[in-house]
C-alpha cells in the first residue's frame, strides 16, 4: 500500500491551462485556498513544478497558509544557485515554516540551461547534479568542510550556517526521476525517493528493476514515486470523453509548439514518452491507450510528465494498485483543474487505496 500521495499546484492552471481561455488568472489567495484545501483533504503535500513564476516564492506562500503535514516539494534545477546559498535558502525556509521542505531534483535540458549561462551537456548535467546535491545535502545536515571537486571548490563551507541548525535529520530529502543510465546512477548514489513518469506496467518494472540493482550496488534502497495525471469520472465513457474534450480544445498553434519544441531533446524520459504516440495527434482520445486505461496524450498539450490515467473510479483505483505492486510506494496526482479535482480524487479514489482526509 502506498505511503504518500502528493498533489500538484503551479500558478498557471485550469480546464486546460495549456490554452489562454482554459487558464484561470494567477492569484495569490486561489493557490493558497488551493494547498489549504490539498492539506484538508489529506494529501501529504503537493509538488511545486517550475514555471513561469519561481517556487521559492510559492513555496514559503503556500506553507504560510497550510498545517505542518503539508510538505511542499520544490523543483529546483541544479547549478542556478551557489549550493551554500541553496543550503541557507533551504535551512530558512525550514526554521520558519517547521522542517517540511523538500527537493525535486529536475536537470531540465542542455538547451533550457544555456538560458541562465550553464553550459552542460546531458551526462555533464549529471555529473555536476551529484557534486551539487551531495554539498547542499551536507549542508542542510549541519555540517562544516572543504570540497574540492570537477564542478565546485568550497572552504569551509556552512560555517557562516552553523546558527541554522538543521531540522530533518540527514538534510533536506532528495527526490528526483531520470531514465537515462547517468540519471538512474546519479539517483541510485544520492537521492532519497527516485520518481518516474508513468508508463506501461512492463516498462516500468524493467526501469525499476535497474534502480534498485543500482541502488543496491552503492549499498542504498529507494523509495519509488510515480508522477500521474488522472481523468477519473463516474464511468469509462465519460472518462474517455473528457480526453476527447481535451483534444477538441486545443488549438493547432500549441501542438506545433509542443512537439516541435522538443527537436534534438536529450532528455531520455522524454524520448520514452514521446515512442507512446510518436507525435501524432489522434482524432479520438482512446487511439492512442497504450495499456489499459493508460493514456500518454497529455504530453501533446504540455512539458513533462505526460501520462493520465483514464477511467472510472474502479479502474483509476485498479491502476494505481498495480503500480503499487512493482513497488511504488509514492505519488503525485493531479487533474485539471487542480481545486475541483483534488476534491474528485480524495472523495473517490484515494478512500479505496486507504488515504484520505486527516
Amino acid at each position: 500500500m502506498a505511503s504518500e500521495f502528493l498533489w500538484y499546484v503551479i500558478p498557471r492552471e485550469g480546464r486546460f491551462p495549456w490554452e489562454p481561455a482554459g487558464r484561470r488568472p494567477v492569484d495569490l489567495g486561489y493557490l493558497q485556498q488551493l494547498a489549504a484545501t490539498v492539506d484538508r483533504l489529506g494529501y501529504s503535500g503537493a509538488l511545486l513544478a517550475t514555471d513561469l513564476y519561481d517556487v521559492w516564492t510559492l513555496g514559503s506562500a503556500l506553507a504560510a497558509a497550510t498545517s505542518p503535514g503539508f510538505k511542499p516539494l520544490l523543483a529546483v534545477h541544479p547549478g542556478l544557485i551557489a549550493p551554500t546559498l541553496l543550503a541557507k535558502m533551504a535551512l530558512s525556509f525550514e526554521h520558519l515554516h517547521g522542517g517540511r521542505l523538500r527537493f525535486n531534483v529536475v536537470n531540465g535540458s542542455t538547451e533550457q540551461l544555456r538560458e541562465y549561462g550553464l553550459h552542460v551537456e546531458h551526462d555533464d548535467r549529471y555529473r555536476l547534479s551529484a557534486e551539487y546535491w551531495s554539498i547542499v545535502k551536507r549542508l542542510t545536515a549541519g555540517e562544516v568542510f572543504d570540497h574540492k571537486g570537477r564542478f565546485y571548490d568550497l572552504k569551509n563551507a556552512g560555517a557562516s550556517l552553523r546558527e541554522l541548525t538543521p531540522v530533518q535529520e540527514g538534510g533536506i530529502p532528495l527526490w528526483f526521476g531520470g531514465s537515462s543510465p547517468a540519471g538512474i546512477e546519479m539517483a541510485a548514489e544520492h537521492v532519497d525517493v527516485y520518481l518516474t513518469w508513468g508508463e506501461p506496467p512492463h516498462l516500468l518494472k524493467e526501469k525499476l528493476e535497474r534502480v534498485r540493482e543500482r541502488a543496491a550496488a552503492h549499498g542504498r534502497t529507494l523509495r519509488i514515486g510515480l508522477r500521474l495525471h488522472l481523468i477519473v469520472r463516474e464511468t469509462e465513457d465519460r472518462a474517455w470523453a473528457a480526453a476527447d474534450r481535451l483534444l477538441d480544445v486545443t488549438s493547432q498553434a500549441t501542438y506545433a509548439r509542443q512537439l516541435g519544441s522538443r527537436d534534438g531533446e536529450d532528455g531520455v524520459g522524454w524520448q520514452r514518452q514521446f515512442r507512446q504516440h510518436g507525435g501524432k495527434v489522434p482524432a479520438r482520445a482512446r487511439e492512442l491507450e497504450t495499456y489499459p486505461n493508460l493514456w500518454p496524450g497529455m504530453s501533446l498539450f504540455r512539458p513533462g510528465p505526460g501520462t493520465a490515467v483514464v477511467g472510472s473510479t474502479a479502474q483509476v483505483v485498479e491502476r494505481l494498485q498495480e503500480f503499487e505492486s512493482l513497488g511504488v510506494d509514492t505519488f503525485i496526482l493531479s487533474g485539471n483543474p487542480l481545486l475541483e479535482e483534488a476534491h474528485r480524487v480524495a472523495e473517490t479514489v484515494l478512500p479505496a487505496l486507504g488515504a484520505g482526509r486527516r
